[in-house]
């Protein structure tokens, strides 16, 4: 049985504007994973999601690029413990 666990991710760089959030809602779909994507006002990208850690590894590993058009300068990354809070991966609008 492969580990759950939750990721925390602030993106800094050219990460707004250039189709971040939905190219994360896809990408954590297409490896099954849940929680939300958003747009902070300092211009970074706050990522929360859940799932088996090595697909979570797998989202860390293309937010250090993203979309073709973003140019990500900076990850911080916290590794927390699952809590399975949420039902599917959506794009935060607050």
């Amino acid at each position: 049985m492969s580990q759950k666990a939750r990721v925390h991710i602030f993106v800094s760089g050219l990460v707004q504007g250039v189709f971040f959030r939905s190219e994360t809602r896809a990408r954590a779909e297409e490896l099954g994973l849940f929680g939300w994507v958003r747009n902070l006002e300092n211009g970074k990208v706050e990522i929360l999601a859940e799932g088996e850690k090595e697909k979570l590894e797998k989202l860390v590993e293309w937010t250090k690029k993203g979309p073709a058009s973003a140019r990500v300068n900076g990850l911080d990354v916290e590794w927390q413990e699952y809590k399975g809070e949420f039902s599917q991966f959506e794009i935060r609008y607050d």
